[in-house]
């Protein structure tokens, strides 16, 4: 047994259905397997279940066409969600003012948007922004709150970036121009001082939870624990920590986190854990154990998921890049470990109180080996970039051609980094960062001046249309990227809100909030699955209204009695359009008893004599031959 430690039982934030899916198996998992999933979280009773946000709503829809918005009724119905005690707290995430985009959005659509969901029985909103920029977050913590959801505001985490002999062109390379420090780092940005800041900005805003986000895992052990002790010591909510082993940090952060006293920590469930996810809680388990913490989770249940999700990972194969490399199955209420993997994680505890981050490190790297989880990614690793921003550097590197500039671009992310305002990389501005790099590389390549060509995402950014970042940009790098130097922010007040078309099925395209809201952030996506649904519905009115004429016919259908008296015939064989008279009917010679139609015309039907209707032996649509039988009357007297 390892040194028991002094800290309050610890709360586990489950992401196995968001963001574990979302990691490994590109937000693929269908509802028919969640539904499978749900009686047995009931029993698990995480104090958290983050089941939303991120890319559920795009992907749902794109490709598996199933509702946002009914995967989260149907969540919450089995959490019992919106009840006095929930069995688990239900969590989302979102770009604060993007919500799940890039473009800002004005508060009128963040108020509808967290009205509906908070409606559909989500209770926690965790919101981020791309620079950690307040402004950005701080309507959606207000609405929220007034809501009567509880907001999470999450700090994203990020790296000073290395030192680099690459001059920036903004502030930075003026700087060490004017006092000759090419070769000298320049100043930390992103300390202790300034994550606490954040956080405690957020919190006097009204966040209930303060979250330190790490998209990119590349919180190393040493740096976890500084942080949470000092997020600990500052604010008075819950800490959580999010992080992801992407480069091989993530078990080890997390139990330094722990020790440190983080409230609640997000986990994913074996199969759903690790590589570029989250850690198992399984493994973060057996630390409590041996530890003398409580973890607030029913571990015989997480086993009874455990045992579906092998299921369903081995349904999401197509997207699974480790599917011919699963993890070693294990079970720490039932599996004996052996003595010296035991000893690995008693020495891990030792090394991670003792500050040794290196062995710590070694020490969770080979208890990961030895359950046969991905290795650390150490591309990601030593450049200290996201992992999907690395992916996305090399697909774009691919489609231009020029796979040979990798190197050259990985390395100008600094610099543009630098120029930006050192901006964070995380989503999107990992992505619009990577993307510049790219073309800088191209440009030099082919002999022009850096930025001779950017992106849009890139010129926005230096623009200010994503908000205020880190430090300010140099106006002379803005008006040479924007052409003007003033910092011009998006302007929300142009913001028009979408039409809803009326379709070719005579209904609307969105039939009611929930999915008018689709249309406003997700455009695209939200035309073609929405306009599936509408065509469904017609389709269903269509056979709901052959089905009660159908039913109306067979109601009336009687059997005829023997003919005794005058009947009228077709002269000619057609289809009937209409009967005038029925049984008992009194008609006089020359009135209009039936239309039908023959050799592309209507014909009306005459009675030839004053008589009384007996029989009629047609209906409106009936087909019939020369001939045939249509009214018979009463016998003649």
């Amino acid at each position: 047994m390892a040194t028991t430690i002094n800290r309050p039982r610890l709360r586990l934030r489950d992401l196995t259905l968001r963001d574990g899916q979302q990691s490994l198996f590109a937000t693929r998992m269908s509802q028919a397997t969640i539904d499978r999933l749900l009686p047995l979280y009931e029993d698990a009773r995480f104090h958290i279940m983050e089941v939303w946000g991120g890319a559920v709503p795009d992907s749902v829809m794109r490709y598996l066409d199933e509702s946002p918005w009914e995967r989260l009724r149907i969540i919450s119905k089995a959490m019992d969600s919106k009840g006095p005690k929930p069995i688990s707290l239900l969590s989302a995430l979102s770009r604060g003012r993007n919500l799940f985009g890039y473009v800002p959005y004005p508060d009128t659509v963040l108020e509808g948007f967290y009205k509906e969901a908070i409606a559909n029985g989500l209770n926690i909103m965790r919101i981020f922004d791309a620079l950690n920029d307040i402004d950005n977050v701080k309507e959606s913590i207000r609405l929220i709150n007034q809501l009567g959801g509880i907001a999470d505001g999450a700090v994203c985490y990020t790296v000073d970036p290395k030192p680099t002999e690459e001059t920036p062109t903004g502030m930075f390379g003026k700087l060490k121009g004017m006092f000759g420090l090419r070769h000298k780092e320049p100043e930390k940005i992103f300390t202790t001082e300034y994550f606490v800041g954040k956080a405690k900005a957020m919190e006097e805003l009204g966040a209930k939870i303060i979250t330190l986000k790490d998209m990119a895992g590349l919180v190393n052990p040493s740096r976890a624990g500084e942080l949470i002790a000092a997020l600990k010591g500052a604010v008075k909510v819950p800490v959580d920590f999010h992080t992801h082993c992407t480069p091989g940090y993530g078990l080890a952060s997390s139990l330094m986190a722990i020790i440190n006293g983080v409230d609640i920590l997000d986990t994913n469930i074996w199969w759903f854990a690790e590589g570029s996810a989250a850690p198992a809680v399984e493994l973060i388990y057996i630390f409590c154990q041996r530890m003398g913490v409580e973890v607030e989770v029913n571990m015989e249940a997480v086993g009874r998921i455990r045992a579906q999700l092998y299921e369903a990972r081995k349904e999401l194969a197509p997207y699974d890049l480790n599917k011919d490399s699963f993890p070693k199955a294990f079970d720490p209420l039932k599996d004996t470990l052996p003595a010296e993997v035991a000893a690995l994680f008693d020495s891990a505890i030792e090394f991670a109180l003792a500050g040794d981050e290196e062995a710590l490190l070694d020490c969770c790297h080979k208890i990961e080996a030895y359950f046969n989880f991905p290795k650390p990614n150490e591309l990601v690793k030593n450049a200290e970039v996201p992992g999907g921003m690395y992916s996305n550097m090399v697909a774009q590197l691919k489609q231009l051609k020029s796979e040979d500039l990798l190197e050259d671009a990985m390395k100008l992310i600094p610099m543009v980094r630098r120029d930006a305002g050192l901006i964070p990389l995380v989503t999107p501005t990992s992505q619009i960062v990577g993307s510049q790099a790219v073309l800088v590389a191209l440009d030099r390549k082919n002999g022009k001046p850096d930025y001779t060509t950017t992106n849009n995402q890139f010129i926005s950014l230096v623009k200010g249309e994503y908000g205020h970042t880190p430090v300010p940009i140099d106006p002379a790098f803005r008006e040479k990227i924007t052409g003007s130097a003033i910092e011009k922010p998006y302007d929300v007040s142009s913001y028009r809100r979408p039409d809803n078309p009326v379709t070719e099925f005579g209904s609307p395209l969105a039939a009611n909030t929930e999915e008018m809201l689709l249309v406003e952030l997700l455009p695209n996506v939200a035309n073609g699955f929405l306009r599936k649904r509408r065509s469904e519905e017609a389709a269903k009115k269509q056979a709901e209204a052959a089905a009660e004429t159908a039913e109306a016919v067979a109601e009336v259908t009687v059997e005829f009695l023997p003919v005794e008296g005058p009947v009228l015939t077709a002269p000619m064989g057609g289809k009937v359009l209409a009967v005038n008279v029925k049984p008992g009917s009194q008609v006089k010679k020359g009135d209009h008893i039936l239309t039908y139609e023959a050799m592309k015309m209507e014909n009306d039907v005459e009675a030839d004599a004053d008589a009384t209707v007996r029989q009629v032996f047609v209906k409106p649509g009936d087909v019939v031959g020369t001939e045939a039988a249509l009214i018979e009357f009463e016998p003649r007297k």
